[in-house]
Formats: structure tokens, C-alpha cells, sequence
């Protein structure tokens, strides 16, 4: 993703928010803080919320308007705190922050991402103004998020949508392989050592079946397996290594 994204305040309320914003912006690599008719000055407690943000808070563009915030803008994607998905009602039809994700990824230009103030959100004029609307998906009976959590959760599913190639973010979580193989050698070494240490007969499959399931379930590497059967190898070493002599 090659687009420019400015993160735009309109009529913040709280100077506090504007420097967690600015700090959640630079987490994710926003370009520019845009600062719609702000209703409080940017004071110390902006300045100590921004922490690594700070640059973004002090280089901050005020304007009068969301239209003129929208001017340099090549999309503007409005946040709603309301969603009737894809009913008619277009005013507030929108798409997930994974899904505008997808939807940024290949375009070039400028992406203006415009948050509503803390006390109401985007107005109707303003909602109408935006090319595309974002809903997080929260409990119905609150759906409304913190300024700087909302903002966060969007960023990142923009950020996300970079990529795993992109050099400037930090690695994601490793993704594991399945190894059904590894997986089954377990289960059958582990069948084994039961029936060498006189693990009743008739409980044997329950117990290797919930094996099966809580392995299923945790998904565990090549590496991981490697080690456990490694344990069991162990096991079984000592249990011969204890044997009585002549026994069977």
C-alpha cells in the first residue's frame, strides 16, 4: 500500500485524545494530523498522551471544516458508530477496518480516515461528504469506542494491509505449518508408553482421543512436536532403565 494517510479530528473535544490519536498515528504510520475546528487547545496533556507521536501533534494542520479538511483528500472515509450493513439506507452503509483495509491496499494518492467528535460523531452533512464509511463492530448496547481506541483499531487494519513484506512494520506472529505426521508419530508413541506403564486398557482410546482434540486445538509446531516426542523417548528410556531384570 502505497497511499498517504492523514488521520482527521473533527471538533475534538478533549486535547488529551488529540495526543493519543497522534501517538496511535505514528504507531501505525499515519502521514498527517488533520485538526477540524478543535474545541480545546493543544496543551500539555496532549503533549505528554502523544509520547512518540509528538511529531504528528506538533506539525498538526487546523482547519475550519471538514470540506476543507477534504480538499487534498483523494477518498475520505468517514467512522460511524452505526451500521445498517447493506440496507438501503446508504447514509450509513460501511465497511469493517479489515475490509477498508483490503480496500486502500492498492490505491495511490491520499486517504483522509475523518474521526467525529467524542460527544456525537460525524454529523448527517458530514457523513455525506465521505466517499466511504468504517464501522467497528462493537456490543450493541455500547458501541461507542474512545476516541484513540477507535483510531487505533481502524490504523491497524490499514497497517495490516501493507503487508507482511512491508519493511517498515515489525514481524507478525509466525505462522505455523501443520504436521499431521509429527502429530500421529506422537499419538502412537504416546499409545505405546500407556500400554508399557499399565494404563488401563479400556481407557486408553478416551484419553488418546482428548489428546488428538487438545492438540487440534493448540495447533503446536514441528519444532513443538519434536520436543514432546523427545519427552516420551525419555520416558520410555527410563521405564526400561527400571525394568526388573528378567521381566517381560
Amino acid at each position: 500500500m502505497t497511499a498517504r494517510i492523514d488521520i482527521v479530528l473533527v471538533r475534538p473535544k478533549e486535547d488529551g485524545n488529540v495526543g493519543a490519536v497522534a501517538r496511535v498515528a505514528r504507531n501505525f504510520g499515519a502521514d498527517r494530523l488533520v485538526l477540524v475546528a478543535p474545541r480545546a487547545p493543544l496543551g500539555a496533556e496532549a503533549r505528554r498522551r502523544a509520547m512518540g507521536g509528538l511529531p504528528l501533534l506538533r506539525s498538526a494542520i487546523t482547519v475550519s471544516s471538514l470540506k476543507k479538511a477534504a480538499e487534498e483528500a483523494d477518498l475520505l472515509v468517514g467512522t460511524t458508530d452505526l451500521s445498517w450493513g447493506r440496507s438501503t439506507a446508504y447514509l450509513r452503509r460501511s465497511v469493517s477496518p479489515e475490509r477498508l483495509g483490503e480496500i486502500v491496499r492498492p490505491l495511490e494518492g491520499r486517504v483522509s480516515v475523518a474521526f467525529g467528535p467524542e460527544d456525537n460523531g460525524l454529523g448527517r452533512d458530514e457523513l455525506f461528504l465521505c466517499d466511504l464509511l468504517v464501522h467497528i463492530p462493537a456490543r450493541r448496547e455500547f458501541p461507542t469506542l474512545n476516541l484513540s481506541h477507535a483510531a487505533a483499531i481502524v490504523l491497524y487494519g490499514l497497517h495490516r494491509a501493507r503487508g507482511p513484506a512491508d519493511p517498515e512494520t515489525t514481524p507478525a506472529p509466525e505462522e505455523l505449518a501443520l504436521n499431521g505426521r509429527e502429530k500421529e508419530l506422537f499419538l502412537a508413541r504416546l499409545g505405546e508408553l500407556l500400554e508399557r506403564t499399565g494404563y488401563p486398557a479400556h481407557k486408553r482410546r478416551g484419553l488418546i482421543l482428548l489428546f488428538r482434540r487438545v492438540l487440534g486445538r493448540s495447533t503446536p509446531s514441528e519444532a513443538e512436536f519434536r520436543m514432546m516426542l523427545g519427552l516420551l523417548k525419555s520416558l520410555g528410556r527410563e521405564l526400561k532403565r527400571r525394568k526388573p531384570h528378567g521381566s517381560r
